[in-house]
């Protein structure tokens, strides 16, 4: 029972800065992705081929990018961008330098996500709008992103867990965060108990984080 006692002890003291760490990454790469994949996944739903702004060019060279993008190992993307994450912040490792590569392998998977959001919206809701004559702003604006906002919380949580996942890869090689703590003393330290107080943690994060979307999409929803 000491042993226990002592073992919680210990994991509470280390685990407050990495938790943060992990979080912080998460949340504001987050933030980035949905910012600049929300509109890329926009404009390809709406490009494709008998949708409301038709653009066959664009709508192929956008699908490549974004299939390329997506087709990238983490650890090889965040090792391929040292140079523009040293451009933007200055250093190449690091926790707020993990959140440049964090937010480039996001933005693809969100973009994907917002576009089959789009997608699934009823036809005759804006064929509706559009024998009213809203044009193609008025449509995305006020009928598409209300009509896909539930599937759209729904994504954005999906992106959280897996950028959860992403963040802990980051920390093998100098993002911080949880992943750090588990390979620093979990694994090379050779402390089981860290590494596995530190899984248990990531698996509560990622219950809570789950159990909010979820309520935040049924709140959506109806």
């Amino acid at each position: 029972m000491e042993v226990l006692i002592e073992t919680i002890k210990k994991i509470m003291l280390l685990m407050p800065k990495p938790l943060y760490e992990t979080l912080y990454m998460v949340f504001a790469s987050t933030l980035f992705s949905v910012v600049f994949g929300m509109p890329l996944g926009i404009i390809t739903a709406i490009s494709e081929e008998g949708n409301i702004w038709e653009r066959k060019g664009l709508n192929k060279a956008l699908n490549g990018v974004i299939n390329i993008a997506r087709s990238f190992p983490f650890i090889i993307l965040m090792i391929a961008v040292f140079p523009l994450t040293k451009l933007i912040v200055g250093k190449r490792i690091g926790t707020t330098a993990a959140i440049v590569p964090l937010t480039i392998a996001a933005i693809p998977f969100v973009a994907r996500l917002i576009e089959n959001a789009i997608k699934e919206i009823s036809p005759g809701i804006i064929e509706a709008a559009q024998s009213m004559g809203a044009d193609v702003k008025q449509i995305v604006f006020r009928v598409m992103i209300p009509e896909a906002l539930p599937s759209i919380a729904s994504g954005i949580t999906l992106t959280v867990i897996n950028l959860i996942g992403y963040s802990a890869m980051a920390g093998a090689i100098g993002g911080g965060g949880l992943g750090n703590l588990a390979i620093r003393f979990g694994y090379q330290g050779f402390q089981k108990d860290v590494m596995i107080g530190t899984v248990i943690v990531l698996i509560l994060v990622v219950q809570i984080i789950q159990g909010i979307g979820s309520r935040i999409y049924n709140k959506l929803l109806k």
